[in-house]
């Protein structure tokens, strides 16, 4: 195992951005301290060594992005309805950067924020410890909130993510990260040929501006069954043909996992996170596959479909399709659906996920 450090760049304000790489086994991942991202990632597989991740070679890419590309979100992963929600009878409205709504925490959220970093080795295996405080008000969210991300490799080829936040009063917390993933390595086509299987029997059904409309629909008998592994590209026509719930671009919903585990300790407070299975994930041609457990409520499912033309890695060019993305995290809206699982955290109850990647070729 082994971790590298160097400088990825200076900000306008003279602020370093630092890139950390971590290799154990026979993964190389790196991960840059602008927006907690992960930049790169390598593996073997039937056609050699190649980076199955979208990204760019340089910080201008990354500060000029607008698709969240590798990034950690934060305060709210996904859509909050109209840029608001109500908290003990008080109103609080966010910054809107998704039409009327507030997406993946507003015009400035972790993903471009400059992340403290705390390299370390343990147990066989390359981390990073990622802390990140937020004052109170910040994109119009109550309390001051402080943000540890610990990412890590093992020597077993599995990545691990681990998801904290205090914050001094109640408020919506919702943090994962947004890598792109294309196992046959980015810039070599689409990942319409991948099969994927999700451990979901439901979806949240949202509007034609992605705002869910509070029902979960099973998906036995949808293009949205993955319960049975097929690949994506199988009923992608009829999902982009579809009714309201599809909104005409492809997938891009939220796929409900089994409820969770409620008990808490004797001090109140729920137990460590428990890790269910999420989702699975094979490239053919690559033999590269990946399973993805996740202690989260939901996992939403995106297959790139607003990915236009970007220009990536060496010369790659990323159009719809070349990447997709598997967020864990809670529900969409949460805050402004009340029979969604709640995603409210405070003093009395720190936020605390996890999520556990384990590659294979």
């Amino acid at each position: 195992m082994k971790i590298t450090e160097k400088s990825f760049g200076i900000l306008s304000d003279g602020s370093e951005v630092m890139l950390y790489t971590l290799e154990a086994g026979e993964l190389v991942l790196s991960i840059s301290t602008y927006g907690a991202a992960w930049t790169s990632l390598s593996m073997p597989g039937k056609t050699g060594r190649d980076d199955i991740l979208l990204g760019y070679s340089s910080l201008d890419g990354f500060l000029r992005d607008s698709t969240f590309m590798g990034a950690t979100i934060g305060r709210f992963a996904n859509r909050i309805n109209n840029g608001s929600f109500t908290l003990d009878n008080k109103n609080y409205k966010l910054n809107k950067n998704d039409g009327n709504h507030s997406l993946h925490g507003g015009r400035r959220g972790f993903d471009k924020r400059i992340w403290q970093a705390y390299p370390f080795t343990e147990s066989g295996g390359a981390y990073i410890r990622l802390e990140l405080k937020s004052p109170d008000g910040e994109e119009g969210y109550p309390g001051s909130l402080t943000s540890v991300v610990t990412y890590g490799l093992t020597s077993s080829n599995e990545i691990s993510a681990d998801y904290r936040a205090e914050v001094d009063v109640p408020c919506p917390v919702n943090i994962t990260n947004h890598a792109y993933f294309n196992l046959n390595g980015e810039g070599n086509g689409d990942i319409l040929s991948h099969d994927l299987c999700l451990y979901a029997h439901s979806y949240v059904e949202v509007g034609s501006d992605l705002i869910p409309t509070g029902r979960l629909i099973p998906v036995k008998g949808t293009p949205f069954d993955f319960t049975t592994a097929k690949a994506i590209g199988k009923d992608y026509t009829a999902v982009c043909e579809g009714d309201s719930a599809a909104i005409g671009k492809g997938y891009d919903h939220c796929f409900t996992l089994k409820e969770r585990d409620s008990s808490k300790n004797e001090a109140g407070t729920p137990e460590k996170p428990v890790l269910q299975p999420c989702a699975e994930v094979y490239e053919p041609k690559s033999g590269r596959s990946f399973k993805l457990l996740t202690s989260q409520p939901g996992v939403q499912f995106y297959s790139g479909n607003f990915l236009n033309g970007i220009m990536g890695k060496a010369g790659s060019v990323y159009t719809k399709n070349t990447g997709f993305c598997l967020e864990t995290q809670h529900y969409p809206d949460s805050p402004n659906q009340k029979t969604f699982p709640p995603a409210l955290f405070g003093p009395e109850k720190p936020y605390h996920e996890q999520a556990f990647f384990s590659f294979a070729w």
